[in-house]
């Protein structure tokens, strides 16, 4: 019998990357048509903004009612199938506000897993952060949610041992490692130089950062090293030829809060390293107003569809991903990065160590990752001259970058979306079964006297 699947998240058009995740995870669902009935969501909005299918509820991220009646619109429509519903929950802390308004102290999650599983509806949660060092709240709704739902899912393999360490104390029988998936591209040389000649880019060495904008992002840090890169490595006439492309406009919440204080503020942090690194720059809606001939970073301030990503990500000779959140378990921008062949320099943010070293231990600096798949930096300050450095090396070693480049699209085919959607129907298919299992009609036996044999596997299995 088929599955609905009902996906609780915020999706498109809200620009949100848990948003875009859903809509790829939905899309790569779609092509399964004897497992999957149909594909619906729940959006959680927060702007009244318009939504076609599969959205068909929107949660108004901000009202404890709009949560509740959700919930029960939920079980109501799931009680009127007759396939089976399998709700998929993804989980944020910014997407969860209390019912008096503090972001990321909310339960709504919690009370969603708490309701479907009373209702013996199927639910499984991905969540899109795991935390080292919780505070109290934050701990607790990871274990309530491991403890209502179904199983707990997660991208990377490092969060599954902070998920089952003594601070969360979760079953590794709950916990399932699922790849994020990567939208593939078939890149090759001629397709990067039709698509740089598109944009006005041709014979230019194209270094990008892509994506929605904030201060965890980094930016200060690889401009100043992009900076030290032009002024130490290259020539006058080299520099013309090079081109730092930041593409993406802040994010919108981050713009709005504080009534805009902070994001003045930002644009100062930016404006300083701009002016230390010494760089020309210039900031556009359109890439036809820029002169790449006279600027060394170019600002493309402006949402990304997904048409122009992925023709960014062609393009692409370096990208460069300096982010600052260490414990960040997913990067769709980096995952992607790989599915299309290309080159990421990145700091050492858990995702990053997942995807270009495979979970290795990483020693301090810069680091070449396994089969040379990408370049890793340490955050921060560090991060200045270490990418300065990488990025030295991939201009000027242009058959060594080539190779990088085909180890990281090798890697990306391990991950392509369809593998990853039919990774999940299987797991759903485990979580069903797991389910039904009828234990306990047999007799059961309480130990009444110690056992010589245990005493003796234990020493076998110190030995």
């Amino acid at each position: 019998m088929p599955y609905n699947i009902r996906i609780v998240s915020t999706y498109p058009p809200r620009r949100c990357g848990i948003g875009t995740f859903s809509r790829d995870l939905a899309s790569a669902l779609e092509h399964f048509t004897g497992e999957i009935g149909h594909i619906r969501v729940a959006a959680i909005d927060n702007e009244g903004l318009p939504y076609d299918i599969p959205v068909d509820l929107v949660i108004n991220q901000n009202s404890p009612d709009s949560w509740n009646h959700t919930i029960k619109d939920i079980i109501a429509r799931a009680n009127e199938s007759t396939n089976p519903t399998i709700v998929i929950l993804q989980h944020e802390y910014g997407l969860d506000p209390a019912a008096n308004g503090n972001a990321g102290e909310g339960t709504n999650f919690v009370d969603m897993a708490k309701a479907f599983s009373s209702k013996w509806i199927t639910t499984l949660v991905y969540l899109h952060s795991v935390l080292d060092a919780p505070n109290d709240h934050q701990k607790m709704v990871i274990q309530e949610l491991g403890k209502y739902s179904d199983g707990l899912i997660v991208t990377t393999e490092s969060a599954i041992g902070i998920l089952e360490s003594p601070t969360y104390g979760i079953s590794r029988s709950k916990i399932k490692h699922i790849d994020h998936g990567i939208r593939m591209q078939h890149p090759s040389h001629y397709d990067r130089l039709a698509i740089k000649e598109m944009f006005g880019l041709k014979d230019r060495f194209l270094i990008t950062t892509l994506g929605l904008l904030s201060p965890d992002k980094g930016l200060e840090y690889s401009l100043r090293g992009y900076g030290r890169f032009l002024q130490e490595s290259c020539t006058e006439e080299q520099r013309k030829n090079i081109v730092y492309l930041i593409g993406g406009e802040c994010h919108p919440e981050f713009v709005k809060s504080g009534g805009g204080e902070s994001y003045r503020r930002y644009q100062e942090v930016i404006d300083t390293a701009l002016r230390e690194a010494n760089l020309r720059w210039c900031k556009v809606k359109e890439l036809r107003y820029a002169d790449f001939g006279t600027y060394d970073v170019v600002f493309l301030d402006t949402f990304l569809d997904e048409k122009t990503l992925l023709r960014f990500y062609g393009a692409t000779n370096a990208m460069v991903l300096p982010y600052l959140d260490m414990q960040q378990i997913s990067s769709g921008v980096l995952a992607d990065t790989l599915g299309s062949g290309r080159v990421a320099v990145a700091t050492k943010f858990r995702y990053a160590l997942e995807l270009i070293l495979s979970n290795r231990k990483c020693p301090t600096g810069l680091v070449l990752g396994r089969h040379t798949r990408g370049i890793l930096v340490d955050p921060g300050e560090a991060s200045v001259e270490q990418i300065a450095k990488a990025l030295d090396y991939l201009v000027f070693n242009k058959n060594e970058r080539l190779m990088m480049e085909k180890q990281a699209h090798q890697r990306g085919y391990q991950m392509r979306w369809q593998n990853t959607g039919w990774a999940l129907l299987q797991h759903i298919e485990f979580v069903r079964e797991d389910k039904e299992i009828i234990t306990g009609r047999g007799i059961t036996f309480k130990r009444e006297k110690p056992s010589v044999f245990q005493g003796k596997e234990h020493q076998q299995q110190a030995d």
